[in-house]
C-alpha cells in the first residue's frame, strides 16, 4: 500500500506504473482465491478500469506518446490475472474496447482537452487500483 501511495506522488507519466504495480498486487491475491461464480464484488470497478485503459491507449497514441502497445499489454496482464471464464474475459475486453472506441469518436487530433482527459483517467485509474488493492484478500 505504501508503494502505491509513493508512486502516486510521481508525475502523470509515472502514474501508469502505479496502475501496473497495483494490478500485480491484485493479481497475486485474486488468482489465489477460489471462485464459486463468475460475478465478482469488484466487477464495476474492474470494468471501469478496463474502459479507462482502452481510452488511455487511444488517447496516448493520438497524442504521440510512443507507448506502442503498452496499454493493451497492461490490459492483457489484467485479463490473464483474472483467471476467469471466457465469458468474463470477453466482458473485460469489451470494456477496454468501448473506452477505445468512445474516445476515437470524440478525438481525431490531440488537443488540450485530450491531454486533460489523459491526466484525469490516470488519476482515476490510480484511485480505482488503490481501492481494489485495499479490498484484495
Amino acid at each position: 500500500m505504501l508503494a502505491v501511495r509513493t508512486l502516486r506522488a510521481f508525475s502523470c507519466c509515472h502514474a501508469r506504473l502505479a496502475v501496473v504495480v497495483a494490478w500485480m498486487v491484485i493479481a497475486s491475491g485474486v488468482a489465489s482465491v477460489v471462485r464459486a461464480q463468475d460475478a465478482k464484488p469488484y466487477d464495476d470497478q474492474l470494468m471501469r478500469l478496463s474502459e479507462i485503459l482502452g481510452a488511455v491507449h487511444y488517447l496516448r497514441e493520438l497524442c504521440s506518446a510512443n507507448d506502442g502497445q503498452l496499454w493493451r499489454d497492461h490490459m492483457r496482464t489484467l485479463i490473464d490475472a483474472e483467471t476467469a471464464s471466457a465469458q468474463r474475459k470477453a466482458r473485460i475486453t469489451r470494456s477496454f474496447n468501448q473506452g477505445y472506441r468512445n474516445y476515437s469518436r470524440t478525438y481525431t487530433t490531440c488537443t488540450p482537452s485530450a491531454q486533460t482527459a489523459i491526466d484525469r483517467f490516470m488519476t482515476e485509474a490510480v484511485e480505482i487500483s488503490e481501492a481494489l488493492v485495499e479490498k484484495a484478500p
